[in-house]
């Protein structure tokens, strides 16, 4: 019975350590490397992305504690300029012409 024991032991471990062997010896392929440099590129631009989104919501929050004060100090109301929606945003006439055509009217002008 003990035999048996590490003969079914002896064999499973065989089995893994083949599987491994051959996931290694594929990996060493040139097919195998340029998946790895895919997966290694397509995270560090996930990566990236995560950084940039960080660094947008940074400014975005340094920016609205900046108007907060700004306005507390001068007591002058601020808006944002890329807020949309803002009362005293600036529209451009290229906005305007985007509005008139969103609503319908005036579809043959170019903006």
């Amino acid at each position: 019975m003990r035999r048996l024991f590490w003969l079914g032991v002896g064999v499973a471990a065989g089995i893994t350590l083949s599987r491994k062997a051959g996931e290694k010896a594929k990996q060493a392929t040139p097919t195998g490397m340029a998946a790895n440099l895919g997966d290694a590129i397509r995270e560090l631009g996930g990566a990236l992305g995560e950084f940039g989104a960080e660094v947008r919501a940074g400014m975005a929050e340094r920016e609205q504690v900046l108007t907060e004060e700004v306005t507390r100090r001068s007591g002058i109301r601020t808006g944002s300029w890329h807020q949309a929606g803002a009362p005293d945003a600036p529209v451009s006439a290229r906005d305007e012409g985007r509005a008139r055509r969103a609503d319908g009217a005036n579809r043959t002008a170019s903006p």
